[in-house]
Formats: C-alpha cells, sequence, structure tokens
C-alpha cells in the first residue's frame, strides 16, 4: 500500500494537509495520479485521513492540490 501527503487548498482559500492511501498502487507517483484523476471529476472523492480522523474529500471544494517530495507537515 502506497500513500501520499497531500496539501489541499479550498476553494474557502484554507488549506489542510491529509494523507491519502491506495492499496492497489505501487508506488507514491500512482497514488498522486489516482487522486489527480479523482479530483477532475465534479462528482469526485477521496477518502483521506487528517490526523486520526477519516475525511471524505470532494471535488468540487477543492481549488488545488500540492504535492511535495517529502509531503507536506501534518
Amino acid at each position: 500500500m502506497a500513500s501520499v501527503v497531500l496539501r489541499v487548498r479550498l476553494t474557502s482559500g484554507d488549506h489542510l494537509d491529509v494523507t491519502y492511501e491506495e492499496s492497489a498502487a505501487a508506488d507514491e507517483d500512482e497514488v498522486a495520479e489516482h487522486a489527480v484523476v479523482a479530483l477532475t471529476a465534479d462528482s469526485g472523492m477521496l477518502r483521506c485521513r487528517h490526523g486520526d480522523r477519516l475525511l471524505v474529500l470532494y471535488a468540487r471544494g477543492v481549488a488545488a492540490i500540492e504535492i511535495a517530495p517529502r509531503g507536506a507537515v501534518l
């Protein structure tokens, strides 16, 4: 299972850092690509973790995502 840390900028201007995991992905690049593809659809969503909380991120509320080589700071 591969995971990435995403810094998500919301349409409100706020941002948060979340961890996204994909069980079928082989590496971090594949996980990042799946996240981008899921968020390009208006009805797209991602199940993420913010600390110890489960978070569902809906595409229509996302303005941008950042993926750093070392990941964002949680």
